[in-house]
């Protein structure tokens, strides 16, 4: 088992910054891709980024393509989300999850087995 925390949602403006964290702890982290899903009202969850196991590589939803980093520390078993020039339309519960493996080949919602309780990030325009 793994427990997922997220922390750093809240309300900004267009063009602000805000950076998600998301605190692992239980099973092994270090080994496994970490991936950052977000979900509007009424919308179905959709994939925002995803790193590998040990950092080396990253992908991204066209959507934040530029805008948005994804990082990770595993000596604190951590994975970051670092989001610049939020627009209106990144608002959204924004979730962290485990997958089931440690590439970043991982980008469906089923190929995550362990997931935080969201945070909310809200962009006001």
């Amino acid at each position: 088992q793994v427990q997922l925390v997220e922390s750093g949602g809240g309300l900004v403006q267009t063009g602000d910054s805000l950076r998600l964290s998301c605190v692992a702890s239980g099973r092994s982290f270090s080994g496994y891709a970490m991936g950052w899903f977000r979900q509007a009202p009424e919308a179905e969850r959709k994939f925002v980024a995803v790193i590998n196991w040990n950092g080396g590589s990253t992908k991204y939803a066209d959507s934040v393509k530029g805008r948005f980093t994804i990082s990770r520390d595993n000596a604190k078993n951590t994975v970051y989300l670092q989001m610049n020039g939020l627009k209106a339309e990144d608002t959204a519960i924004y979730y962290c999850a485990t997958a089931t493996g440690s590439s970043t080949y991982y980008t469906r919602s089923t190929e995550y087995n362990f997931w935080g309780q969201g945070t909310q990030v809200t962009v006001s325009s």
